[in-house]
């Protein structure tokens, strides 16, 4: 089927409209999927070391167990924020 040269111009750029969207929401589904992965991994590794020190051990190792769960945590956050900043500098090249 052949289209006139006037509807074909206008789907071209209607395509390069839908991508240049996709990827507006591609970028913000990835930085909102960072900050609550980060902020969830610090919470479940503090409550994982709270949990243990409090209901496990009795309290008899208060604090150590949630500082410790608490910088395991932190370290998760930080691998995730780190596995995809290296997705996002792939997908660029």
């Amino acid at each position: 089927m052949h289209l006139p040269r006037r509807r074909a111009i206008k789907l071209t750029q209607s395509n390069r409209e839908r991508k240049e969207e996709k990827g507006i929401l591609s970028d913000l589904a990835n930085y909102s999927q960072s900050g609550m992965t980060f902020a969830l991994s610090v919470v479940i590794g503090f409550g994982m070391g709270w949990y243990l020190d409090n209901k496990v051990f009795g309290g008899r190792t208060t604090p150590w167990l949630s500082f410790i769960f608490l910088g395991f945590g932190i370290l998760a956050g930080f691998k995730h924020l780190w596995d995809l900043s290296q997705r996002i500098a792939k997908d660029d090249d």
